[in-house]
C-alpha cells in the first residue's frame, strides 16, 4: 500500500518548532554558564556543578547534531553549509568552543522569520504534547542546574550542614526532584529549606505532568490508525448520491419503457 504524497513527512533542516525553541533556550544557557563560571572561579564546588552541566548540555547537543545530520535533506549541505561543523564542534567539552552554540540561535531567528512569531504561538498551542515535554525537560534542566547551585551556596558553610559538595548538592536535588527523598541529604538553614520546597514542588509539578505525557503517548487512540467501526444495529448507513439516483431512474424508465413495447406487441397479435 503507497503513501498518499501528501501524507509523506518532508524532510527539513528545521525540525519541530517545540525542539527548536528548546535547544535555542539550552544553547543560551550554556553559553550564561561560561560567563556563571568565570563569576564563581574562586569557589571549586560550584565550578563542579556547572561542568557536570556543561557535559549534559555537550551529550545532549551531540546527540542533536546526529539527529540533524540523519534527518537533514542533504547530510553534506547540513554539515557544510548549515553550520553542521559548528554544531559538532560546540558538542565537544571544550570551554573555548562552546561559543559557536551561537550557530543554534541562528536556526531559532530562521524559524521566527520564516514561520512569523503568531504562527509558532499558534502551533505551540496546537501541537501541546510536544510542547509540554519540551517545557518539562528545560525546566528539569533549570531546577537541576540552579537548584544545585543555590542549595549549595547556602549550605556549605552552615553549622550542621550534610551538603557540603557539588556531589552532595547535585545528588539532593535530583532526588528532590525525582520524589524519592531518601533523607540521606538534607537542608539545615531556612533559606534551605525554601529551596527545598521549591524544588519538591517543581518536581511533583514535572513527574505528575510528564507521567501523563506517557499514559496519553501510550494509551491514547492512534492518529490516522483507527480502523472504521461497523454501525450499530439501530444505526442507518447513509443513503445513495444523487448520481446513483439518477442511474437507478434511467434503468427503471428503461425497464419501464420496454414492458410498454412488450404489452403493445402482445396487444397486437
Amino acid at each position: 500500500m503507497t503513501t498518499p504524497r501528501g501524507a509523506r513527512k518532508v524532510r527539513s533542516e528545521l525540525k519541530n518548532t517545540a525542539y527548536e525553541i528548546f535547544i535555542g533556550l539550552l544553547s543560551i544557557l550554556s553559553i550564561a554558564n561560561l560567563v556563571l563560571m568565570y563569576a564563581f572561579a574562586s569557589d571549586p564546588s560550584l565550578q563542579l556543578i556547572l561542568s557536570a552541566m556543561n557535559a549534559l548540555f555537550s551529550v545532549i547537543f551531540l546527540g542533536d547534531f546526529l539527529y540533524r545530520l540523519l534527518t537533514a535533506p542533504s547530510a553534506g549541505r547540513y554539515f557544510f553549509r548549515g553550520f553542521g561543523w559548528a554544531d559538532l564542534l560546540a558538542s565537544l567539552p571544550f570551554a573555548q568552543l562552546k561559543v559557536l552554540r551561537v550557530f543554534r540561535l541562528l536556526r531559532v531567528v530562521r524559524l521566527l522569520r520564516q514561520v512569523g512569531i503568531r504562527a509558532v504561538g499558534r502551533t505551540l498551542l496546537h501541537d501541546r504534547a510536544n510542547s509540554a515535554l519540551m517545557t518539562l525537560l528545560l525546566l528539569g534542566i533549570l531546577v537541576l542546574q540552579f537548584g544545585s547551585l543555590s542549595i549549595l551556596a547556602v549550605e556549605e558553610d552552615a553549622d550542621g550542614s550534610n551538603i557540603r559538595s557539588a556531589s552532595d548538592a547535585l545528588w539532593y536535588t535530583i532526588v528532590t526532584i525525582s520524589t524519592v527523598g531518601y533523607g540521606d541529604q538534607y537542608p539545615v538553614t531556612n533559606a534551605g529549606r525554601l529551596i527545598g520546597t521549591v524544588i519538591i514542588i517543581v518536581g511533583v509539578g514535572i513527574f505528575g505532568t510528564f507521567t501523563g505525557y506517557l499514559a496519553n503517548l501510550f494509551l491514547g487512540p492512534r492518529r490516522g490508525g483507527e480502523t472504521e467501526q461497523p454501525p450499530d444495529a439501530g444505526e442507518t448507513r447513509p443513503g445513495p448520491t444523487a448520481d446513483r439516483l439518477r442511474a437507478l431512474l434511467a434503468q427503471s424508465e428503461a425497464a419501464s419503457a420496454e414492458l410498454r413495447r412488450l404489452l403493445a406487441e402482445t396487444d397486437g397479435s
